[in-house]
């Protein structure tokens, strides 16, 4: 842990202040700004509304890898060699050096279009073994388990940290390209049933041991109850 928490202070990642013997950490701006991305895709992700159309960006020889960054930083994949497709609109995106074209289809073959450019199997896969993971857990708080706060805690950091591995890859597309019985769904309604559930006693044991530099922890933010409602 010492020699991770240390590169990562070294890239920008974390701030470290030292007081006496002891070492504390916090977000650095690099992190911030990392952490605040990710949190909109793990607690918040709304999935966008489809128009019944795919923007499809197509590139040419001259700056093709920085326009084609571009293109995929705002949702783009690659449909063939220099041909890239996006199904929601992608505010942002730079398309000065790529020809953008609308396509449409018919409902099935955009499903099937979808799921072959943006739904690897493993992630679906993925999504399974987490409602695999976790579904027990939440049958046995609403049969009566009562978690310790540190057991809460532990819950809590687990459920977040495997979805997220997930939810960062996903590509978020609308309701109406995924299949009838896309995973992805099913496990987010499992976090909004579970988080609620482990944030108060998880809290209770934050507030009773973890420190900053300056003594106690200072209140959540106001926001911390919301995460993962709709």
């Amino acid at each position: 842990v010492r020699t991770a928490t240390s590169r990562l202070a070294a890239d920008g990642w974390l701030e470290r202040v030292r007081v006496g013997r002891n070492a504390f950490y916090r977000l650095g701006t690099r992190g911030q700004a990392g952490f605040a991305a990710a949190a909109r895709r793990i607690y918040g992700a709304d999935r966008p509304e489809w128009d019944g159309s795919f923007q499809l960006a197509v590139l040419g020889p001259v700056a093709q890898e920085a326009c084609r960054s571009a293109l995929e930083q705002a949702g783009f994949a690659t449909l063939a060699p220099g041909v890239l497709i996006a199904a929601a609109a992608a505010p942002g995106a730079d398309g000065a050096a790529a020809i953008r074209l609308r396509a449409t289809t018919d409902d099935d073959s955009a499903r099937r279009l979808a799921h072959q450019v943006w739904l690897p199997a493993r992630l679906e896969d993925g999504y399974r073994r987490f409602l695999a993971s976790f579904a027990p857990l939440r049958a046995a708080l609403a049969a009566g388990l009562a978690l310790g706060d540190l057991e809460a805690l532990v819950a809590r950091l687990l459920l977040v940290h495997e979805y997220r591995r997930l939810v960062l890859r996903d590509p978020m597309l609308p309701d109406a390209l995924l299949p009838p019985d896309w995973p992805g769904i099913a496990a987010r309604r499992l976090c909004a049933a579970l988080y609620p559930a482990l944030v108060a006693a998880s809290e209770r044991w934050l507030d009773a041991h973890a420190l900053n530099e300056g003594g106690r922890l200072p209140a959540p933010e106001s926001d911390l109850a919301g995460r993962f409602r709709a």
